[in-house]
């Protein structure tokens, strides 16, 4: 007989079904296949066939969705009382549930990776994002072979599993052909994925990928990567649904809006038009009034006040504040067309039959909503992220084109405030509920009976997976191929679908970003901010002069008053437990560091091009920015081996796009190259003469003034041998070009760093033998 081992679940799930059924030992991935037994008939017509094996899931098992916005924060939704018409979150929680104590980690890859694994963030090596990774444990960037995300579990017991949108949980130096991809979504336990790798990409000319091949969205003037993703989702849930009906789905919802860049098409903008004059402070109390009146926040909350590190709305001019105010317009015509998104997904699985037993999570937000535009904004989103603050005189030329193709834009601090409402602080502060709490929505119509309704339990976002599983009807996995697994951080959030008062279960929980660190333990919170978001260069203060703070959140729903005078025992208690957790989970040491950590030489993690100081290159190669030699803040030559026709056309090589880069190219025979920075100031050298037909050599050198970030420097441009031009380049970009857009060999894709050519058309005409690009001694 076989010994393929089976048990009998007498119950598989109290919540799922309600006799006893026949089913699979899956407390180790994946289910080994029973043992046959030996076969001693000659021909196969006198001998009976064993039942194929398969893994099914367990009966009754509900398909799971899960959407997570981007960058939102608690004030924003109109689900949560705020000022964006969300009509499809409404729906949703209205034949749903809302959980207003509902947490984050603050910033993108943390929550991300949390969410799909339901360990913490430092447990997975995310203690910052992907790209700021370090050599210290807790931020490595590489998760554990003993920390198998839930969707590889799922896959396994039965499932077919997809993600849409952005991942951001990739170590950027696996971000290439040589891999590897054991931390691609495709290796993490999605059969399929589209969409992008990094933290943010263009909505208009998104990098995008498909499973791990690198592909070129489709050039339509109406195209959105928003709709485009949601197009791909409903396409294959469809496809799947056909194909095998009886097999559950899950799907990960992941858009990158709300992140900046704020792209919108301007017809949701216009619903905005004039809505916002009234500024960031009388919006913070309008919205809520609103939450107040809805039940969202208790009646006896309060309004938290306004740090002084962000201005008052009225300090600013009035042709400042029509820019800010224009600002978010546009941000909030991103979340209601993201919201529309979301709603044609939703009439999909309606339209297939499979709306009514998928257990739905709607996240509005990764964490809360972001401050890294600066206190004026930035056009340039890109600037921001290099330490550079926006200045409203700088912007004002690109107000009506706020939101197109033409910017890359992000509002002001003040509006992030507001849009994190009643909260202190924002986006990357894991001290304060500004920066970790999060409107959340369940919606299971299968399941969960007592609609409408809000749930205030704690919970966090490693609670996430282990309510997946229980619903599934899936025991946690011992071991996950091979790997003894560590167990969840995060408890199942079933138990509080059916009860507003069941106690909760999540008891404790730390929160650490940037040395802005907290915890929280039995209704109560200690915290101390020790920096902020949109001041990326000043020398911070030593972390063990951090002044802490102590808030009795079980009746100060919104932190607004601070008990550590009054209970400096309590203080003390929260800070030791702190202490242990954050030992425990690989919190230390703490790095407050933020621009200088996209350098991988001063972060200190792996980088693929080591100790080499040249990469040679072949036509038709695209590399991200993190795979690439660094050639910021130094002298570099780029020496192209070309054959070419007369009057050649064509992109040589080319770093990012319209926002930041730089480029070596052909037009008319005539060899350009330009440097492009930020967007607002070009440097061009141009060949006298067009190349003639044959072979050539194309050499640029950059001499730094200095080896200090943003270094100027001087440019020279020669052609087998001889110098055709030269010119001063005034100043360079220090920490990063792009977020999505990286390097081209042969074409300029996505964006164009030049205007001298046009995107979608700017392929070499003529064979690139190699280009080879080098670090030079310093003069």
């Amino acid at each position: 007989m076989a010994t393929f081992r089976f048990f009998i679940i007498a119950l598989c799930s109290s919540l799922i079904c309600t006799h006893p059924v026949v089913a699979l030992d899956r407390t180790e991935l994946p289910i080994p296949e029973p043992e046959r037994e030996e076969i001693d008939i000659l021909d196969a017509r006198d001998a009976k066939a064993p039942p194929p094996f398969a893994v099914t899931a367990p009966r009754g098992a509900p398909n799971i969705v899960i959407v997570l916005i981007d960058d939102m924060g608690f004030g924003h939704s109109s689900a949560f009382g705020g000022p964006i018409q969300m009509p499809t979150a409404e729906r949703l929680a209205g034949a749903g549930l809302r959980f207003n104590r509902f947490h984050t980690t603050a910033l993108c890859s943390p929550t991300r990776v949390a969410l799909l694994t339901g360990r913490n963030h430092h447990v997975n090596n995310a203690g910052a994002i992907m790209e700021l990774a370090t050599a210290f444990p807790g931020n490595t960037g590489i998760r554990p072979r003993s920390v198998a995300p839930v969707a590889e579990m799922l896959r396994q017991n039965g499932y077919s599993t997809a993600a849409f949108g952005k991942y951001h949980e990739t170590p950027p130096w696996e971000v290439s052909v040589s891999g590897p991809y054991d931390r691609w979504p495709t290796h993490s336990g999605f059969d399929k994925f589209y969409g992008f790798i990094g933290g943010e990409t263009n909505q208009w000319a998104p990098a995008i990928y498909d499973g791990v091949t690198r592909v070129e969205h489709p050039r339509r003037p109406d195209y959105h990567f928003t709709t485009d993703m949601t197009d791909q989702a409903i396409r294959w849930v469809k496809a799947q649904q056909s194909i095998t009906p009886e097999r559950p789905f899950f799907m990960y919802y992941a858009p990158g809006a709300t992140h900046a860049p704020h792209h919108v098409p301007e017809e949701y903008t216009a619903r905005y038009r004039g809505k916002f004059s009234q500024g960031w402070d009388i919006l913070r109390e309008e919205t809520f009034a609103r939450q107040k009146r809805m039940g969202i926040v208790p009646q006896g909350a309060r309004l938290t006040a306004r740090p002084a590190e962000i201005a008052a709305w009225d300090s600013h001019s009035e042709t400042q504040r029509q820019l800010f105010a224009r600002q978010m317009e546009v941000y909030a015509g991103f979340g209601e067309h993201t919201d529309v998104e979301v709603g044609r997904l939703v009439s999909t699985l309606e339209a297939i039959g499979e709306f009514d037993n998928t257990l739905f999570f709607y996240i509005l937000g990764d964490n809360g909503a972001s401050a890294e535009g600066g206190p004026e904004g930035t056009y340039n989103e890109i600037m921001a992220l290099n330490g550079i603050p926006g200045k409203a005189e700088q912007m004002l030329p690109h107000i009506e084109a706020w939101g197109d193709a033409t910017t890359f834009p992000h509002f002001a601090v003040g509006w992030a405030h507001a849009g994190n409402t009643p909260f202190q602080w924002t986006k990357q502060v894991a001290s304060h509920f500004g920066g970790t709490r999060n409107g959340m929505i369940v919606h299971w119509p299968a399941r969960i009976e007592k609609t409408n309704q809000i749930r205030s339990q704690f919970s966090h976002v490693t609670d996430i997976a282990p309510t997946l599983l229980e619903a599934a009807g899936i025991p946690f996995p011992e071991r996950v191929d091979g790997v003894e697994q560590r167990p969840f951080d995060g408890a199942s959030l079933i138990y509080s679908f059916d009860s507003p008062s069941a106690p909760e279960r999540h008891k404790t929980q730390y929160f650490e970003m940037f040395g802005n660190r907290a915890i929280y333990h039995d209704g109560w919170v200690a915290a101390t901010r020790h920096s902020i978001p949109w001041v990326l260069t000043k020398e911070l203060p030593a972390l063990e002069e951090d002044r802490w703070e102590l808030y009795n959140v079980a009746e100060d729903f919104s932190q607004a008053e601070d008990l550590a005078n009054r209970y400096p025992d309590k203080l003390r208690e929260l800070k030791e437990l702190f202490e242990e957790e954050a030992i425990k989970n690989h919190v230390y040491p703490l790095d407050d560091r933020r621009s200088e950590r996209f350098i991988p030489a001063m972060a200190g993690r792996p980088d693929l091009i080591g100790s080499r100081s040249s990469l040679t290159l072949y036509e038709g190669m695209s590399l991200m920015e993190n795979a690439f030699l660094d050639i910021k803040n130094r002298s570099y030559a780029i020496t192209a081996e070309l054959e070419v026709p007369a009057k050649v056309n064509g992109v040589i090589i080319a770093q990012a796009g319209r926002f930041g880069g730089w480029t070596l190219f052909t037009k008319e025979g005539r060899v350009h190259y330009e440097y492009n920075f930020f967007g607002l100031e070009r440097t061009r050298l141009v060949g006298r003469t067009p190349l003639a037909k044959g072979k050539h050599t194309v050499r640029f050198e950059f001499i730094a003034d200095s080896r200090q970030p943003g270094t100027g420097g001087k440019g020279r441009l020669s052609i087998d041998g001889v110098e055709v031009a030269h010119a001063m380049i005034a100043k360079t970009q220090p920490f990063m070009y792009s977020g999505d857009e990286g390097i081209d060999i042969g074409v300029d894709g996505e964006t164009t760093v030049s205007n001298d050519y046009v995107e979608g058309n700017n392929r070499f005409g003529g064979r690139i033998e190699k280009v080879v690009v080098e670090q030079l001694a310093e003069r």
